[in-house]
């Protein structure tokens, strides 16, 4: 992680572009696809006017064939490319299970290594203004259940643009959660590249009487609470995960060593979902 202290803020979204814009510039593999990721707004400005930087054979728009799509990415990541495939909603990964989950996670294993599948796919959840049932889910939890498979749901901007560098240079196939109500939500992010490492949590408010885990949009709901809850007395710790596989359990299991009580706050479905 980056030690620097200075106060340069970026939103979110910028943070994801520039970590994009930064990899791209750094390695000619590294190539982005996605529905949208040429438009004018370029995916809540997370893609904006790569095209035109660096050319629309390396960021580009695609069909309504999720399934196929990805296995264009997984393809061209055994080729040796880096690909970043782009969901505008992650409901619509579900149409590429089989590739993800029997392809793209399993690829290494079954070749004893020697091949890689370097691929990150950008998945963003949650609601905001006209998202109906099939685009406001959070399937997260479903990829913590495969073997293969990285998961990662930076909050803060700082995070996001570590973990998407991590996750770009990274010879494993990884799932970028994205929380679409966090892409303005401003932070400070040093300039130089820097990577976040997997399984490492980030304790962002130290407590002594409850800690409370939290998962992408409920951290800063979570910091709100512990807010609300010191006008009270109650000092409660916030830890952010960070990384969901591999997952950070010293950490969490230390602080609720420490303040006795536990909860753990996330979008995911109850049954079988993160926080279960």
């Amino acid at each position: 992680m980056s030690s620097r202290t200075d106060a340069r803020t970026l939103t979110y979204g910028e943070a994801v572009f520039e970590a994009t814009r930064s990899e791209m510039a750094r390695d000619s593999r590294v190539f982005v696809m996605g529905q949208g990721v040429d438009d004018a707004r370029g995916m809540f400005g997370t893609t904006l006017g790569l095209h035109k930087e660096f050319g629309a054979d390396r960021n580009f728009d695609v069909p309504l064939a999720e399934d196929a799509m990805t296995g264009v990415g997984i393809g061209a990541a055994l080729m040796g490319m880096r690909p970043i495939q782009v969901h505008q909603r992650m409901d619509f990964v579900l149409l590429c299970m089989n590739q993800l989950v029997n392809m793209a996670a399993k690829m290494s294993y079954m070749f004893s290594g020697a091949h890689k599948v370097p691929l990150v796919i950008r998945a963003i959840i949650g609601r905001s203004w006209g998202q109906g049932a099939q685009h406001s889910q959070a399937f997260h939890s479903y990829f913590m259940h495969v073997p293969g498979l990285r998961v990662v749901a930076p909050t803060t901007p700082h995070d996001a643009k570590g973990c998407l560098i991590a996750a770009i240079r990274d010879d494993n196939p990884v799932i970028m959660i994205e929380h679409r109500m966090l892409h303005n939500v401003k932070g400070v992010v040093p300039a130089e590249s820097y990577e976040i490492p997997y399984g490492k949590a980030r304790i962002l408010s130290p407590g002594k009487d409850v800690t409370i885990v939290a998962v992408s949009i409920m951290v800063p709901r979570a910091l709100e609470a512990a807010e609300t809850l010191a006008k009270e007395g109650i000092s409660a710790e916030v830890v952010d995960p960070r990384t969901l596989v591999p997952l950070d359990k010293a950490t969490i299991l230390a602080s609720v060593a420490k303040t006795g009580r536990v909860v753990v706050a996330d979008e995911s479905q109850l049954t079988c979902g993160v926080a279960s």
